[in-house]
């Protein structure tokens, strides 16, 4: 801070509420959920196309790691891009439903109240970014990686195909979860 000032706790849980960073849990639940849905072409190309395992074993490790780390970035990118919306819709419910709670508590100061309200808003929309930025990024990364698979790279070998489908998919949510609405 200018001045040498310091935050308090509270200013930086705050803060920590509205970062980009993640924690450490929904970064490993972005990053598992990412490599099944990187592992599920897998699959396709091994039974549908026809690439032996054994053979293309490199590749598969390599661009699922890739698709994996791609996939992961627009989970974060669309789960921050949602979060604050989110909060926004969900703050007189949540207000509603902690007041219910802790409306006859006298003991309870206004400022503690608010607190509580804003500690609840914030993991309601963290919850909810959260599932939408993973069902959302996995059903995009998956259509994608079909259009692409049998319809526009379908003449070409098929480790070829895998690796440009696989790697436009990944991609394009990746480019397209860095928008800013």
């Amino acid at each position: 801070m200018a001045g040498g000032k310091k935050l308090t706790k509270e200013e930086e849980l705050l803060l920590q509420d509205f970062s980009r960073n993640v924690t450490t849990k929904s970064s490993a639940l972005f990053y598992g959920n990412a490599l099944i849905v990187s592992a599920i072409p897998l699959w396709l190309f091994w039974r549908i196309h026809q690439m032996d395992p054994y053979s293309s074993a490199i590749y598969f490790v390599l661009v699922t790691l890739v698709s994996t780390y791609l996939v992961s970035f627009a989970y974060k990118n669309v789960k921050f891009l949602l979060k604050h919306k989110i909060a926004q819709r969900r703050e007189e419910a949540v207000t509603r439903e902690i007041m219910k709670k802790v409306g006859e508590d006298k003991k309870m100061s206004k400022k503690e109240k608010d607190e509580r309200i804003l500690w609840k808003k914030n993991e309601v929309a963290d919850y909810e970014a959260t599932t939408f930025s993973i069902f959302y990024n996995n059903a995009l990364f998956l259509l994608f990686v079909i259009i692409s698979s049998f319809y526009i790279m379908r003449t070409f070998t098929p480790t070829i195909n895998y690796i440009v489908s696989m790697g436009a998919a990944s991609g394009l949510i990746a480019l397209f979860s860095t928008s800013s609405k």
